[in-house]
């Protein structure tokens, strides 16, 4: 591969999904990329570029993309934003929709599917709390492959092992020979959608949280900013965003602030905090700011 074929792939990745690529990851590109072009009849990976050049090559463009995503996942993963998600989020989010009983979580980047079915399952565990609630997950991807095999629920016994409980798994699976299905009641709760998370997204409507993890570590700085405002755009006032462990807002987008002692949780700047950490409102941090005033 010539260093002009590997710029040229490089500018490519970057345009169409945000993936930035040093200039020495030549490894990773042969690797993933060689399979692609010898499905294609192609030798090598020049006749690859030179076939993604030609006019009619969408479709060959679209296989390298999905084949350069990083598509990892697994239930519960990290644990601690499903600890927040039961713990702190629907709580919080409880309260505030106790009049319309309406939540909408949006699960960006969100791969063969695992972290939306691990909302649902916690979801489902929740019980009596949810009772006359309506709760929408909606999970998108940039790679329509990895979405399929999140629709089905089906995974391989190394899948349902990282991470997944084994009472969840006996409650929320049925086996099918070598591999496990989720049940349709949990499957039943998500929605799967392809989006790149480039392109506008204002469509979807506004959400209560959005999940986004692990995903603003392939992107430069200005595609960070960009994209977390826009999701910022799409964040109910009261609502929650979710980044993975090595991601976060500070220095990128002022739109969000941390939550305090909580890693990785983000509420808009609108929000504010009570003395304990515990997320409320900024107009109730002010109403009780006023009622400590008129009892001195």
């Amino acid at each position: 591969m010539t260093p002009q074929d590997y710029d040229y792939l490089r500018t490519l990745l970057k345009a169409r999904s945000g993936l930035m690529l040093s200039a020495e990851k030549h490894y990773l590109i042969e690797s993933r990329l060689l399979p692609v072009a010898r499905t294609a009849g192609l030798n090598n990976l020049a006749g690859l570029v030179a076939k993604l050049k030609e006019p009619a090559a969408e479709s060959l463009i679209v296989e390298v993309v999905e084949a350069m995503t990083t598509n990892e996942s697994f239930f519960f993963r990290d644990k601690i934003p499903f600890d927040d998600f039961r713990q702190t989020i629907m709580p919080a989010l409880l309260a505030t929709h106790a009049a319309n009983r309406r939540i909408r979580i949006w699960c960006a980047a969100a791969a063969t599917g695992q972290e939306p079915y691990t909302l649902a399952i916690c979801l489902k565990e929740m019980g009596k709390e949810l009772q006359g609630y309506s709760v929408e997950i909606l999970a998108t991807d940039l790679s329509t492959h990895v979405l399929e095999k999140a629709k089905s629920g089906i995974y391989t016994q190394f899948e349902v092992q990282r991470g997944l409980p084994v009472l969840s798994l006996i409650k929320y699976f049925s086996q099918l020979g070598e591999t496990w299905q989720i049940a349709p009641e949990i499957r039943g709760m998500v929605k799967y959608m392809p989006l790149n998370l480039l392109n506008d997204f204002s469509h979807l409507g506004k959400f209560d949280l959005v999940f986004c993890r692990n995903v603003l570590i392939y992107f430069d700085q200005a595609t960070k900013t960009s994209v977390l405002e826009r999701i910022a755009d799409v964040t109910e006032s009261n609502g929650f965003l979710v980044l993975g462990g090595a991601e976060t807002v500070l220095g990128v987008t002022e739109r969000f602030k941390p939550v305090p002692q909580k890693h990785g949780l983000y509420v808009p700047q609108q929000v504010g905090y009570a003395n304990d950490g515990n997320v409320v409102s900024l107009s109730a941090t002010r109403a009780g700011m006023a009622m400590t005033a008129g009892r001195r």
